[in-house]
């Protein structure tokens, strides 16, 4: 099933489009499980954590994830498949899709099985089109999803040990956002 969704996504955008290389599907494809994280919310309303808490989640979730990605991509330092650099381990579309997937597991799984489904599904066929460009290697995808997983959990973790606590506000007001810490 989703080796023939990874088939249909190549002949409407095949390699060497106007594009690049065909890299467009996979550039938005990669945000799209937050992109349904934030439009759920947005449309469907409020599950008790408040925006500025979600918001602060996924930044910290995406914080982590690209932490984490790049400075490996310039530790190991992997040749490409293609051959055109040396960033291939691990992915980073890999990482924000999984990042993504994973929040979106978090806050409306619990209505559905198939929300957690489509955004795990989403994310799965835009690292097998990482594989399928030759951008990466499986090693690489996979290493990308267990740090997305793990970026947004942990951020999680911290999010609902620091942001609960009366100790920790969080705002927005007007043009600024305000952090305060208490101890």
């Amino acid at each position: 099933m989703a080796v023939r969704a990874v088939v249909a996504l190549s002949m409407l955008f095949p390699s060497g489009t106007a594009w690049g290389q065909g890299e467009f599907v996979d550039d938005v494809l990669q945000h799209a499980p937050m992109g349904a994280v934030f439009a759920l919310r947005a449309f469907y309303g409020d599950h008790g954590r408040r925006w500025e808490h979600l918001a602060l989640t996924a930044a910290g979730s995406y914080a982590a994830g690209t932490a984490t990605t790049y400075s490996l991509k310039h530790i190991v330092r992997e040749r490409r498949p293609d051959g055109s650099d040396r960033r291939s381990f691990p992915s980073g579309h890999a990482t924000y899709a999984f990042a993504g997937a994973t929040m979106l597991r978090h806050e409306y799984g619990h209505l559905s099985p198939w929300v957690t489904i489509g955004g795990y599904g989403v994310a799965t066929l835009v690292a097998l089109d990482r594989v399928r460009q030759d951008r990466h290697y499986l090693h690489d995808v996979c290493a990308g999803a267990v740090i997305g997983v793990a970026s947004t959990e942990l951020s999680y973790f911290l999010s609902n040990k620091f942001l609960r606590s009366r100790n920790v506000t969080f705002s927005f007001s007007g043009q600024s956002l305000q952090l305060a810490v208490r101890w």
